[in-house]
This record gives C-alpha cells, sequence and structure tokens, in this order.
C-alpha cells in the first residue's frame, strides 16, 4: 500500500513519560502540531492544503482540507482534542489539529508503539512523601535514538535518556517476535 505522507523521523517524535513507580517509568511517543504543518508543507506545498477549526456540543474540531488537482475539489478528514494542562483552548486546537492529520496518515505510525518501559537502573527516579502518601517523579529527558518503521509499522525502536547520556531502552520486533 502506498501512503502519501513520509513516515516520521527520529528528531521529529518526542518523547514524554507517561507513569512512574519505584521500579521505572513508561514512555509515549508522540509528535507536535508543527511536524504535521511541515510535512504538509513539504509533500502537499503549502497552497494546497488548509485547516478550518469549528466548535461543535463544546469540543474544538479541527479539518484539514488537501486539494485534489484531479477532482478538482478540497477533501477533508476532521478530528477533535482534548484540552492541554497548560493552555486549554491552544491544546485543544493543536490537538485536534495533530489528530486531523493522524487521519490524513501523517505519524499514524506512532500507534503501533511498542510498549516503552525504562528500569529505574537506566532512570532517576525520586521518591517524595507528601502528607503521608507516597510520590513517584522522574525529571529525566527522553529522546528517540533510532526508529526503523516499515509500511507504517515501527519495527525497530532505540530510546535514549538524554539526562543520562545513556541508551535506556531498545525494541526489534524480529527479536521480540522470536521469543
Amino acid at each position: 500500500m502506498e501512503y502519501l505522507f513520509r513516515d516520521l523521523k527520529e528528531e521529529e517524535i518526542d518523547v514524554r513519560i507517561a507513569t512512574v513507580n519505584e521500579k521505572g517509568v513508561s514512555l509515549l511517543l508522540y509528535k507536535d502540531a508543527r511536524v504535521d504543518q511541515d510535512i504538509l508543507d513539504e509533500t502537499i506545498t503549502p497552497m494546497n492544503w488548509q485547516r478550518d477549526h469549528k466548535e461543535l456540543k463544546g469540543n474544538i474540531y479541527c479539518g484539514i482540507s488537501i486539494y485534489d488537482e484531479n477532482k478538482k475539489q478540497w477533501t477533508t478528514k476532521w478530528d477533535c482534542g482534548k484540552e492541554s494542562f497548560t493552555e486549554a483552548e491552544k491544546g485543544e486546537a493543536s490537538d485536534s489539529f495533530k489528530r486531523a492529520g493522524f487521519n490524513w496518515g501523517i505519524g499514524r505510525e506512532l500507534y503501533t508503539s511498542p510498549f516503552i518501559w525504562v528500569s529505574n537502573k537506566q532512570a532517576e527516579i525520586n521518591k517524595e512523601e507528601k502528607n503521608g502518601k507516597t510520590k513517584y517523579t522522574c525529571y529525566n529527558k527522553f529522546s528517540v535514538e533510532k526508529i526503523k518503521i516499515e509500511d507504517k509499522v515501527i519495527t525497530g525502536l532505540a530510546i535514549r535518556n538524554d539526562t543520562l547520556g545513556i541508551r535506556a531502552f531498545v525494541f526489534n520486533k524480529k527479536t521480540e517476535e522470536g521469543k
């Protein structure tokens, strides 16, 4: 199957901490809206795509429209977003744009990410006691060191703990399948 948009590059994928406990951290891969804008400009050209935002039942929706020169018409794919913790409306608009980009196939390979677990040997876990409750935190920064994508599926992945200067996670689909 041929896809309209190229796969994401290592430097276009961000890594954030999802959960922390005394044994380590789980990580998530994501892209930001600028990545979608750059890929749309690169593939479609700035003049042949557009975005539109609408509010429906209190939710912000974004539509990304691409002009089809053969049909002489715009085709739009829509999705809604979720508020962010920092700037609610801006975050919701940005999230809806990224989700509409997924609908077009931009970064869809991120949905095939393996579960990323980094043990406390490859991450600094802090234990905090507050009001009689224990909370674990990690302020390390992580990045995608290498990624291999085949047919929009992640088949290889290396995550780096930039804070500690070490490779913290490795995934190879062929190795995993052989277990």
